[in-house]
Order: structure tokens, then sequence, then C-alpha cells
């Protein structure tokens, strides 16, 4: 993808899963109180993976490198901002999980994990504040929804190209003579 068809995903993403400004400064003014927290968020995430038996074989020997990712990941989602580059990284994330050969419902699968203890976190923090608290987990929801979109776009748009590669080895058709067919056949 060039950095036009990024954009493009960028302003999709969030009209359809509703960011605003206004929720990215929610988020980054979360940032100090969810940081502390984030090993623990990411360790019972971790957690609860390692018991789905589809799921631990991509996890048991690369625990800790995940770990220290997803940490990373977590700080971006309470600091921002959620640019091109954010876009660029989540794009490539569900590249990766393609090349890992990830069923794809272990990424909204993950999504619902992480949404689920953040939502836990969040009214713990806010447990006495529910204007608060309402605000965090809307900006919070906003921008997993954003995320997973992103990803799930990267995700089928590289199963596509993987499924291609196939259909181009197998019948020995060469790229050129594939894209000029396809483009005799575009409406």
């Amino acid at each position: 993808m060039d950095d036009h068809e990024y954009e493009q995903l960028l302003q999709y993403a969030k009209q359809f899963s509703g960011v605003t400004d206004d929720m990215e400064n929610t988020l980054q003014g979360l940032y100090g109180r969810v940081k502390p927290h984030m090993a623990e968020v990411t360790d019972s995430f971790y957690a609860v993976l390692l018991d789905i038996p589809k799921a631990k074989p991509f996890l048991v020997e690369r625990i800790d490198a995940l770990r220290e990712t997803h940490i990373k990941w977590l700080e971006s989602v309470f600091s921002g901002p959620f640019d091109l580059i954010y876009v660029k990284a989540m794009y490539r994330v569900g590249d990766v999980h393609v090349k890992a050969k990830l069923p794809v419902e272990f990424m909204a699968g993950s999504m619902a994990l992480v949404t689920t203890r953040l939502h836990q976190l969040l009214g713990t923090i806010f447990k006495d504040d529910p204007k608060q608290l309402m605000e965090s987990v809307t900006a919070v929801d906003a921008i997993l929804g954003f995320t997973l979109m992103v990803m799930q776009q990267s995700y089928e748009s590289s199963r596509l190209a993987e499924e291609l590669e196939k259909f181009l080895k197998i019948t020995g058709m060469s790229r050129t003579l594939f894209d000029n067919l396809a483009s005799a056949y575009k409406e």
C-alpha cells in the first residue's frame, strides 16, 4: 500500500469506529493512570490465551517477546497519535498474523479479551466517577475498534496476496498477464 491508501484506510477506520480528537485526548489523559497496570493487563491477556488449546502453540516459545510487544502496543493506545504511522504499524501486525498462519478469529477474540480487561481496569480507576468511566470506556472501545479494522484489512489483503501467489505458481501465469486480465474485467 502507498501513503494515499493508508490515509484512506485511516480516515475510513476513524469514521467507522467513531474515533474523534476528543477521544484521542481522553486516551492520552489516561496514560499515567493506566501505564502502571499495563504489565498486569498483558499478563492476564496471555494467561487466558495460553488456556485456549488452539492458541497455545502460537505463543509458547515466543511469550516473552510477545508480552514486550503487547505492552508497547498498549502504550501506543494510550499515547497516540492515531495517524499514518499508527495505521502502518497496525497494518503490519495484521500481515504478521497472516505470515504466522494465525486464524483470523484470533484478532477479534484477542481484542475482545483486551477490551474486557481494560474495562475492568477503568472500572476500578473510575469507580467513583461514572461520567469519566463512560468517557474512558467509549474512547477505548473506539480506538480498539479502529485498530481491529486496520489489522483485519491487512489480514484480508495479505491472505488474498498469498492465495494469488499460489494461483500464479500453480498455473504458471505471470503476474503481468494476471494484472492485464484483471484490469480488462474491471467494472
